[in-house]
């Protein structure tokens, strides 16, 4: 684990961790912190609607914690390594257990690749 080497503010990290304290969210960037997903798979794997889906990422975007990079109809999301708060952010996403099998087993449904 490293050291958080940038300080944020307090208001900084009281709303990133207001923001992270929601389950879902928390468990998206715990997600994309290895990978790079679009909405249909995270209504595949939280069993939600895509506007639900979609106010969660827009929420983490708004806050400077996702990027979006777009592939045709496609968007696809992933941590924005470039944010003043990654570092942050990163430090604690190591204490959050592993969410690789949710991913895992969306491909083996034949559900990982539905947005290409």
């Amino acid at each position: 684990m490293t050291l958080v080497s940038k300080t944020i503010t307090i208001d900084q990290a009281a709303a990133i961790m207001k923001l992270l304290g929601d389950k879902t969210r928390l468990t998206m960037m715990k997600m994309l912190q290895r990978n790079e997903c679009c909405v249909c798979e995270f209504t595949a794997i939280f069993q939600a609607s895509q506007p639900a889906i979609s106010q969660h990422l827009r929420k983490l975007k708004d806050a400077g914690l996702v990027k979006e990079k777009r592939n045709g109809q496609w968007v696809f999301y992933s941590l924005n390594r470039d944010s003043e708060i990654y570092e942050f952010v990163q430090n604690l996403l190591e204490f959050v257990p592993d969410q690789d099998q949710r991913l895992k087993d969306l491909e083996k449904q034949g559900l990982r690749i539905i947005c290409e």
